[in-house]
């Protein structure tokens, strides 16, 4: 939820697509997507990490301060409305649900009633919590808030062993932060203290986590909600916040790392753009243009306004079908297919290259049509809608849940690097998209039914590409 992000509530119009050519009907929808860009003492005892040979560090001692495996699907939501973590706030202990935002740095919650909310936190009812008589305002492209700053004890359920006393803003008021259909009473900013308000000697969430608990200055996210339309699940979509370190469980293969360019929102190097096997041929400087960033609380993927253009053309050029509505790609509109027939065939992938760690080399994550051609709702129980999950951008180049979903982040700050790994709920169609045929020691039997899941070759490599003069021998910055 980067603070340069937009919050906003759409009104669409879905465009119904029969074939694969022809948009025809057109049906007023009100979608509320939810809040999608906005942008001590210590307990326990401490546990012991060891080294997976890559530099990451993984507790050894399930009964210490982390336990990695009850740290997984901690989460709960869906790219629409954001992903959140249950919270015990103040003594005695009130729960809360917090939206993981690694694009803001302030971890503050609602303090005060609102219409959109179940509930908030009372702090008259806690006898730990301590008002800085200070007041506090964050501003996000569309929607704000305001309150005060205080501090209180927290603790976190899943995974993390004893309590802290961290800094959080109070919300008193807000305007376009908590919107209809939301299941989330605040806001669990993860970036650097250069983003805090209203300086950097608030202190973030997870740098109190590391200096109070002990644990290593690394995180992870896993987010669980490619394909899967938020409008036909009963139970919210699940994921994983992993404090101290990465859970091998939850990925396949290899985890791919890039620097962190700058310590506020975390800054990476795109190098180049592709849809399907063309390469969009612009200066890599527009990539970067004023930042490319992750961030966990921004929805789609955004593109500055001239990189956006060349991959829709590109698309278009690609794509199966032809003469679609310019409302799709504005964001206007949705494409509606009959029940069961997904159109993801008729979309290339795209590709983001990033810079490795090692700067003569880069590697690509691949974005799968499924990962951006999403689906929302159903009309009639006859057909399926869809969106397209990327949108220009004034503000630079945003890596949000549509990338991520796909993927296992890994924010590695203690070695000022962030890591890309394939995620294991990512589905069995997305695993065959970023491998070789070759990688797949059972391909054919998957292919003709005789297997439920995909077996990989060990060491197999997803997406990854190695040296490349022409796009690593310039800075793009």
């Amino acid at each position: 939820m980067a603070h340069c992000s937009s919050v906003f509530t759409l009104a669409l119009v879905a465009s119904l697509c029969f074939g694969a050519s022809r948009c025809y009907i057109a049906i007023p929808l009100k979608i509320y997507p939810g809040k999608y860009n906005v942008s001590s003492e210590v307990d326990g005892t401490p546990a012991t990490f060891q080294d997976d040979g890559n530099g990451l560090s993984l507790a050894s001692d399930p009964t210490g301060t982390v336990n990695f495996l009850d740290m997984v699907n901690n989460l709960q939501g869906d790219s629409g409305r954001g992903y959140y973590i249950e919270m015990s706030i103040g003594t005695p202990a009130q729960k809360l649900n917090i939206l993981v935002d690694t694009g803001s740095s302030n971890f503050a919650v609602a303090a005060a009633p609102h219409p959109f909310i179940t509930h908030y936190f009372n702090t008259a009812l806690s006898s730990t919590y301590v008002s800085s008589d200070q007041t506090v305002a964050v501003r996000y492209t569309q929607g704000n808030w305001e309150g005060e700053l205080g501090t209180d004890r927290i603790s976190i359920l899943d995974g993390l062993n004893g309590s802290m006393t961290i800094h959080l803003a109070a919300i008193q008021s807000s305007e376009g932060f908590f919107l209809p259909g939301i299941n989330w009473q605040g806001i669990l900013g993860l970036a650097y203290p250069m983003l805090a308000r209203p300086d950097s000697s608030v202190e973030p969430f997870f740098n109190s986590v590391v200096e109070q608990l002990g644990i290593p200055d690394v995180f992870s996210l896993q987010m669980c909600g490619t394909g899967v339309s938020a409008s036909v699940v009963t139970d919210p979509v699940r994921g994983s916040l992993i404090m101290g370190g990465a859970e091998p469980t939850l990925y396949r293969g290899l985890v791919w790392y890039t620097p962190i360019l700058e310590e506020w929102y975390y800054q990476v190097e795109v190098l180049k753009l592709q849809v399907g096997d063309q390469n969009l041929n612009l200066d890599c400087r527009e990539y970067n243009m004023d930042k490319a960033i992750v961030d966990s609380g921004t929805t789609l993927l955004r593109l500055p306004v001239n990189v956006f253009n060349a991959v829709v053309d590109a698309i278009t050029r690609s794509s199966l079908i032809q003469d679609f509505s310019s409302g799709f790609w504005e964001g206007t509109k949705l494409a509606c297919w009959l029940k069961g027939e997904t159109p993801w065939k008729f979309f290339p992938k795209l590709s983001i290259y990033l810079r490795a760690t090692n700067t003569s080399q880069s590697f690509r994550i691949t974005i799968l049509p499924q990962m951006y051609i999403q689906p929302i709702t159903e009309v009639d129980g006859t057909l399926d809608c869809f969106r397209f999950g990327v949108s220009p951008s004034a503000n630079g180049l945003v890596i949000g849940a549509t990338v991520m979903e796909g993927f296992y982040v890994v924010f590695d700050r203690s070695q000022r690097r962030l890591g890309f790994a394939l995620s294991n709920c990512a589905g069995e169609e997305s695993l065959e998209g970023h491998f070789k045929d070759d990688c797949f020691c059972n391909l054919r039997q998957y292919k003709e039914g005789f297997a439920e899941r995909l077996c990989l070759i060990e060491g197999s490599i997803p997406s990854i590409f190695g040296d490349d003069e022409q796009s690593t021998s310039v800075s793009c910055k």
